[in-house]
Parts: structure tokens; C-alpha cells; sequence
């Protein structure tokens, strides 16, 4: 059995997008992040102003937990609003977008399971 005990600032390879989000694998399928097969967590920070790209997972269920900020969710075109210490679940197929929505970073963590793969992801095109 593989026991780690990691936090985000050991994360060697955090994931900067284009588009504003800096994402923080914690707990995934590499090797470095563990090799977990059956879940993946990640603690995302967004900048104000930002916002995830619309998307969605074929086999993944996710769930996005707020930790700072104020958050919009976009669900199969219905908002929310999220503060911290609230969660939503994402079903497969379900499009998906979250936005910074204060003036403060967001930050969130975003638990995959199986553990998320890029290939699960389809993004939506901009209409």
C-alpha cells in the first residue's frame, strides 16, 4: 500500500491554463501524484474575473467544494451561486463552468471519481 501525505505547495507541477486557472493535483493517476485509479482531488485557485472552460466528463462524477471566495456555478445552463464551505456535484455528461464571481482568488478543491484523465474531458464550443 502507497501511503502519501502531501499539500499544495509541495505540488512540483501545478498546471497554470490559459485561461486563468492554476490547478494543484494533489491526488491523481501519475506516479507523482500518487497513482490513485479510483479518485483524484485537486485544490484549484481562479483569479478574479476568471473562469474554467465549459466542459464535460463522460465517465467522471466531480465534485467542487468552495474554500475562499464566491463562486458561479454554470449546470446544463442554470447558475448558482457558491460561498465557502458548499459543495455541488457534477454528473457525467452534465456541462459544467465555474466562475470567480468576487473580488478576492477562488479557491476550491475538485474531487474526481474514477480519478480524473484528460481524455474524459470534452470541451464545449464557444457558441
Amino acid at each position: 500500500m502507497n501511503t502519501t501525505i502531501t499539500s499544495k505547495d509541495n505540488v512540483q507541477d501545478p498546471l497554470y491554463s490559459p485561461h486563468g486557472e492554476i490547478v494543484y493535483e494533489m491526488v491523481g493517476r501519475p506516479q507523482n501524484h500518487g497513482g490513485a485509479a479510483q479518485h483524484s482531488l485537486a485544490h484549484i485557485i481562479l483569479p478574479p474575473g476568471k473562469a474554467s472552460l465549459a466542459h464535460h466528463h463522460r465517465i467522471c462524477e466531480e465534485s467542487y467544494y468552495i474554500l475562499r471566495g464566491h463562486a458561479r456555478m454554470q449546470i446544463d445552463g442554470r447558475s448558482y451561486e457558491m460561498l465557502p464551505d458548499q459543495v455541488c456535484l457534477i454528473m457525467p455528461g452534465q456541462v459544467h463552468q465555474i466562475f470567480n464571481a468576487g473580488p478576492q482568488d477562488l479557491e476550491f478543491l475538485a474531487v474526481c471519481a474514477p480519478a480524473w484523465y484528460p481524455e474524459d474531458s470534452s470541451y464545449e464550443s464557444a457558441a
